[in-house]
């Protein structure tokens, strides 16, 4: 049986504290003055790689119920993070995964949270999708994420508290597998260039990590006023055209003649039979051809305002923590932290 630490007046559980949004998750939430508990296969090593803050890392693996039901034990707040990683394998594996957390949440009585995507719109679906807008997936991870969130509902419905928080594409520090990282090309530790995945006026939704988790937290904090099912976007960075981020670079990295690229989707193409994260990859291209984005317009009246970082900083943040800016490459660790200080 999985040993977890006596329970706090307010504890979390986190599924996923070493992927990117966990993690960000996870500092924002102690901020706000929860314990919070990460479940890991490896907990010495995640606690090595992790920032230095007071997290209890347990043992245990997402697919094993037992273990998630162990360290879920006198927790008020389970936030389900966890993704395959590289897109491997999504439909035998998310769906299960989020079975276990589902069946702790219903055995500790805590809410659970998952972070949504856009995934389950289709393209013509526009810039400003509520959260009651019908979800007609296009893709097969899009089909997977429509039906996780039918379960929830339905869960939902037998007394589990359940939070769904959606945003766009995340980016931010300690984010190695962010849409930046295969945006912003380099050669060793210096920027050569950004890729344009999409048309020029074809505009985009980006969430900035610590912003999201920012929002999650807050939300965490209003469990008093939040039904027993509820869903929320948040609409982050939403920039009209394409060809902004890439603007948005040069001005952040002082070099206005950085080259702007289009992104190889062809070559993406051709390899996709051949390498399992360039064929998913592929299947969502879609995302940067048709504008897709996300009102916050609920979120706004429940909070008073969506967590919102100037864009230009939040790129700063994240190119530094990436080691691609001349004045600054602090430790993904490090940067973190200052993320949420």
């Amino acid at each position: 049986m999985t040993q977890v630490p006596a329970p706090s007046a307010r504890t979390a559980l986190i599924i996923g504290a070493t992927g990117s949004f966990g993690a960000h998750a996870a500092q924002a939430l102690i901020k706000h003055g929860w314990s919070v508990r990460a479940l890991a296969r490896n907990p010495e090593a995640a606690r090595a790689a992790g920032p230095r803050t007071p997290i209890d890392w347990v043992r245990g693996d997402a697919m094993n119920t037992a273990d998630v039901l162990g360290a879920a034990r006198g927790v008020q707040l389970i936030v389900h993070a966890a993704n395959p990683p590289a897109y491997h394998d999504w439909k035998n594996l998310v769906l299960p995964m989020v079975e276990s957390s589902i069946a702790a949440a219903r055995a500790s009585g805590a809410r659970l949270v998952l972070p949504g995507s856009v995934y389950n719109y289709a393209p013509d679906s526009g810039a400003q999708i509520a959260e009651d807008a019908p979800q007609a997936p296009v893709t097969r991870k899009g089909a997977i994420r429509v039906e996780v969130e039918r379960r929830l509902r339905e869960v939902a419905g037998e007394g589990v508290r359940v939070l769904i928080l959606r945003a766009g594409d995340f980016f931010g520090p300690a984010a190695p597998k962010s849409a930046l990282s295969w945006l912003a090309t380099r050669r060793g530790a210096r920027l050569t260039g950004v890729y344009q995945p999409g048309p020029s006026e074809v505009g985009h939704a980006f969430a900035y990590l610590p912003d999201l988790a920012e929002t999650l937290a807050r939300l965490a904090d209003a469990e008093d006023r939040m039904g027993v099912f509820e869903v929320f976007h948040f609409r982050g960075h939403w920039l009209d055209r394409n060809d902004e981020l890439g603007a948005a670079i040069r001005r952040v990295a002082g070099r206005p003649r950085l080259s702007v690229k289009p992104f190889p989707w062809a070559m993406v193409w051709a390899l996709a039979p051949f390498v399992e994260l360039f064929r998913e990859l592929y299947e969502m291209r879609y995302l940067w051809r048709v504008p897709i984005g996300l009102s916050n317009r609920k979120l706004t009246a429940f909070l008073g305002a969506e967590p919102h970082t100037p864009l230009d900083q939040a790129l700063a943040a994240s190119l530094a923590d990436m080691g691609l800016l001349d004045e600054a490459r602090p430790r993904p660790t490090k940067a973190l932290n200052a993320a949420h200080a």
